[in-house]
């Protein structure tokens, strides 16, 4: 039995234990290491987040070139008004005029 006769050093607290240090270092081990860590889970968390926030913002800019497409194919008026505009075509026998403004 004297291989299990402990006697604890007096700066060491009465509640501390062999079990509970034991099971302090589980809970550092789950906190800090690993692949399925916490502070890794919070890092994957806001990097969800933030991912979400920018399919959105994508989403939301096609849905509003799905709608200029569906407008340039459907209205051929404001097709010829963007190729005038943009590229400078013109019908023939028309002259075309472009001036600065400041």
């Amino acid at each position: 039995m004297a291989l299990f006769n402990f006697h604890r050093p007096k700066w060491i607290p009465r509640w501390l234990n062999i079990p509970l240090l034991i099971f302090i270092a589980f809970v550092v081990v789950l906190i800090f290491v690993g692949e399925n860590s916490f502070t890794r889970t919070v890092e994957y968390r806001s990097q969800i987040n933030e991912l979400k926030s920018q399919i959105k913002n994508l989403e939301d800019s096609a849905a509003m070139y799905d709608a200029k497409v569906n407008e340039l194919n459907t209205d051929k008026e404001t097709l010829e008004r963007l190729v005038r505009e943009k590229y400078g075509m013109k019908r023939i026998n028309e002259e075309v005029f472009i001036t600065e403004i400041p």
